[in-house]
């Protein structure tokens, strides 16, 4: 089941990479194909790779390969660390002070949201999972101190988007820490384990 994560990770972050990779190129197939068609394609890839992420890690975790046991105080880390995560993933959506600040919010929250998850699970599987998140995330942001990246559809600008995205950020990190990991995840945060997966 770890080729499933694998290949998932492949088909999911394919279309994702294009503009990093070979921008020129995506621009002529966006031409050729047009615009509608190109979201179409990319979207069913991505989708399909976000099927076989989640079929196949949640596979994975059944016969754990264990590459590295992270000390406890790893795990205070990472609950500091995914504070602002969710704030930021908004904050990239309601043009504001922390959008301004961040540059570029929602690669800083999965660069952070990888990052945390790396310190304290470390079977094959999280590795890899994680592992691409972060490689990715760092690649765009590199890429994108060479190239205009495409807008982002999001609230129009507004003096209360920074609370927003703090108030509401904060109200979702709380309830998947109480809840929400638990029900989409299958791992409760809350309890005996107290790790974040």
């Amino acid at each position: 089941m770890m080729l499933m994560l694998i290949v998932g990770l492949i088909l999911f972050f394919g279309p994702h990479s294009i503009a990093v990779i070979a921008p020129g190129w995506r621009n002529r197939a966006v031409m050729h194909l047009r615009e509608q068609s190109w979201k179409g394609a990319y979207s069913l890839l991505s989708a399909a790779g976000l099927i076989l992420i989640v079929l196949g890690f949640a596979h994975a975790r059944h016969a754990p390969l264990v590459l590295y046991t992270s000390p406890a105080w790893l795990q205070d880390v990472t609950w500091v660390l995914m504070l602002p995560v969710f704030p930021l993933l908004l904050a990239a959506y309601l043009p504001g002070r922390i959008q301004r600040a961040a540059k570029h919010p929602m690669l800083a929250a999965v660069k952070l949201w990888a990052t945390a998850h790396l310190l304290v699970n470390g079977t094959l599987a999280d590795v890899l999972l994680f592992g691409s998140f972060l490689i990715w995330a760092v690649a765009v942001r590199i890429s994108l101190k060479r190239r205009v990246p495409a807008p982002v559809r999001g609230a129009p600008p507004g003096r209360y988007n920074d609370l927003i995205a703090l108030l509401l950020g904060l109200a979702l990190y709380a309830l998947f820490i109480w809840r929400l990991h638990a029900l989409l995840i299958g791992i409760p945060l809350l309890g005996s384990q107290g790790l974040l997966r």
